[in-house]
């Protein structure tokens, strides 16, 4: 057993990380500024020009995007149940209703079938998740979005850095990224919105900031008379220069980030052909830049001897963490306290949601860090399989 935690995510800070923050806190401007607009045209920049807008978290991000679109009662927005329950949260809290898609029981991606069934004369937005950092098949999907006249808004949080066909995710259409602590890229925590819409890019901008025309980043204003004027009613989601400059360090390192993560993800799976009832999530087939954001496994109680539970538990007892990502939105309390209809409905979701759990990857571990969880998955499913 490690003598040492092995946290199942943990950001990648380097010392050069750390003195941009301090240089930032000696600044004497920690809040929106130079730095947030800075992080803003390096993304836009790698995207080839992409309007990007930074705020306080990607759940901020897609709040201000489904005001943005004026999303509310009486509308449908589609969207997978296997995504994590801030986004069907937001919808609901619109006064919309969330209309749940399966996903392929293989990949755990939403599929265009699905979605295209699902359409209504009511629909208003379809939120495409690219899944652990696999891009889902966009082509098909903004065809049938656009046939429809509904907004895709792709859900990317685990995905920055993921390429589809040869375009860098953000990079067409719309993307929300999520820079929370165990993304690929942190500030800590933080959202960028990724468009090819300038009117939804202005919006959202002013809408992350009291609804006012300007930002508090213009220092020219510093000590200004008040003429600055609301221009509708917004919230406060901006994202301060302190956890901006965080990030545009790291964006310096993300294709490396990825590169190591790809690396452990195969030692990974080489591992784990060999044990059998824990199985990786696969692969799409299209063409395509994975992000490898998380190492997801699913667990075959009748072929592992345990289920997913067991085996989270007998790993945190090896000193390994693991994560869930994500128990199925239906099936949390009051989703299915109030949506009753979706239980059975989605049975890949179901089946996955009941097996998936996400074992250590971030570039700083080793491959000796790879290979003790490897090593005590096996201890703990032999254990399992010794006759009582």
């Amino acid at each position: 057993m490690r003598t040492d935690f092995l946290p199942f995510a943990r950001p990648s800070i380097s010392e050069e990380d750390i003195q941009a923050v301090v240089q930032t806190l000696r600044s004497g401007w920690i809040t929106t500024g130079s730095q947030c607009a800075a992080l803003e045209g390096a993304l836009s920049a790698r995207l080839d020009g992409a309007q990007v807008v930074a705020a306080a978290s990607g759940t901020a991000v897609m709040d201000l995007v489904l005001r943005a679109l004026e999303i509310g009662p009486g509308d449908e927005v589609i969207t997978p149940s296997m995504t994590w329950v801030s986004t069907v949260n937001l919808i609901t809290l619109r006064g919309a209703t969330p209309v749940f898609v399966d996903v392929d029981r293989d990949t755990m991606l939403v599929t265009p079938e699905a979605i295209e069934a699902a359409i209504t004369d009511r629909t208003r937005a379809v939120i495409p998740v690219h899944y652990c950092g696999a891009p889902c098949d966009m082509h098909p999907i903004r065809a049938i979005c656009q046939t429809h006249g509904v907004y895709c808004i792709e859900d990317a949080a685990h995905a920055i850095g993921t390429s589809y066909d040869g375009v860098e995710v953000g990079g067409q259409g719309t993307a929300i990224f999520s820079l929370h602590p165990i993304k690929t890229i942190t500030t800590g925590e933080g959202g960028l919105l990724a468009t090819d819409d300038e009117d939804l890019a202005r919006r959202v901008r002013r809408l992350r900031f009291h609804g006012l025309e300007a930002d508090a980043h213009d220092r020219r204003q510093h000590g200004r008379t008040p003429t600055a004027q609301v221009r509708e009613p917004g919230l406060k989601a901006n994202l301060p220069d302190m956890n901006a400059v965080l990030g545009l360090s790291q964006l310096d390192r993300l294709d490396a980030f990825i590169d190591r993560r790809d690396a452990l993800t195969a030692r990974y799976r080489e591992g784990l052909a060999s044990i059998d009832g824990i199985s990786p999530v696969a692969d799409p087939t299209w063409t395509h830049r994975h992000g490898r954001h998380l190492m997801i496994v699913r667990v075959e109680p009748s072929k592992a001897g345990m289920d997913r539970d067991e085996l989270m538990r007998r790993l945190k007892d090896a000193n390994i963490g693991t994560g869930l990502h994500f128990l199925a939105v239906h099936t949390h309390d009051w989703y299915r306290d109030n949506m009753a209809q979706w239980s059975g409905r989605l049975p890949n979701t179901e089946y996955n949601s009941d097996r998936i759990c996400s074992l250590p990857l971030f570039p700083d571990m080793t491959d000796e860090d790879v290979d003790s969880v490897l090593d005590s998955i096996r201890a703990a499913l032999a254990c399992a399989k010794v006759p009582a």
